[in-house]
């Protein structure tokens, strides 16, 4: 051996023994961290039974859970790398990753009916078109917010138009009910609260046209954790079909979290909220994609963005779903 192989060899041993044990990417996290929220049932019950820190308490693996207000907040989560898996609509996942953000859709927990244009029970507002020159209460980054600028686009109108108040989601609901604004982009539980409670009338509802409900992770876990990936995807699909055969089950988790009256939330959860569907298919990458476009038709997004090219690299659909 030459003078200078040695001097190699000997310099990747002491690397070897140097290396901190983190820089290994195969090694167990000590932790996964994943999001709830009240737009995503599912993970209600996720929780409240816990179902994956039964799955993981061999592998020492602690979970932390952490509430995401809206898709804006549970994004901003995942790009921060605070959360591994966080819940959004696909259409905020889209804009997100046109925006940088590492993330992959890998799960369907949902298709809502979950957002619509509301407007207080006294008012004359009575269609898309009446909005011209009013304030209107919107999350940016979310479903409800690409819903409205959709919704002013078909009726010739666009957000120069309006005054957007940006708020999130709870906050434009009241915001809505004290008069401060004329109309809100909502979002369930607080818009089937608003309906119910104070007589607040959705003027305008297209279901088509929200998003699904989405379950992303970081790129960077599902490189390094692909078996832990597809372990928390069994697992969340043992929560959904529990949820789907178990109604009366989910509405009392939802309640427990929520403390809303059964009015709200059969209204959300019977009337609102479709469970049977999980894998992320044709329908979910069409719906997604006409968001996208029409967000670009817009003016939203860049008209340089390849936005059928993004979509691809948002989707994996092929991690596998397994049962339990």
């Amino acid at each position: 051996m030459t003078t200078l192989s040695r001097r190699l060899m000997t310099s990747l041993v002491l690397a070897t023994m140097l290396a901190p044990t983190a820089v290994f990417a195969a090694d167990k996290p000590k932790e996964i961290r994943i999001d709830w929220a009240t737009y995503n049932p599912v993970s209600i019950v996720l929780k409240q039974q816990g179902l994956l820190e039964k799955e993981f308490a061999k592998d020492g693996i602690g979970i932390v859970w952490v509430q995401s207000a809206g898709s804006n907040k549970a994004l901003e989560f995942l790009n921060a790398g605070s959360i591994d898996f966080g819940s959004t609509a696909g259409s905020a996942a889209l804009v997100a990753k046109i925006n940088g953000n590492p993330i992959k859709s890998i799960y369907v927990y949902s298709r809502p009916e979950w957002t619509a244009l509301v407007t207080a029970k006294d008012s004359k507002i009575a269609s898309v078109a009446d909005l011209k020159g009013k304030r209107v209460a919107v999350t940016r980054g979310t479903d409800p917010h690409i819903f409205l600028v959709r919704a002013l686009l078909g009726a010739g109108l666009s957000q120069n138009d309006i005054t957007p108040v940006l708020l999130q989601h709870a906050d434009g609901k009241a915001a809505l009910i004290r008069g401060d604004v004329d109309a809100w982009a909502g979002l369930d539980p607080m818009m089937a609260q608003a309906e119910v409670e104070e007589g607040a009338k959705l003027f305008y509802r297209k279901p088509e046209a929200n998003t699904w409900g989405i379950l992303n992770v970081r790129e960077a876990f599902l490189k390094e954790h692909p078996d832990l990936v597809r372990r928390v995807l069994a697992v969340y699909e043992d929560a959904r079909k529990y949820s789907l055969a178990h109604y009366d089950e989910l509405k009392q988790a939802f309640i427990g979290v929520t403390k809303l009256p059964d009015a709200v939330v059969d209204k959300q959860l019977k009337k609102r909220t479709e469970l049977t569907h999980s894998r992320i298919g044709t329908p979910q990458r069409d719906s997604i994609l006409a968001a996208g476009l029409a967000l670009q038709q817009a003016g939203v997004i860049q008209s340089s963005v390849d936005v059928k090219a993004v979509l691809d690299t948002l989707i994996d659909d092929q991690v596998p779903l397994l049962t339990n």
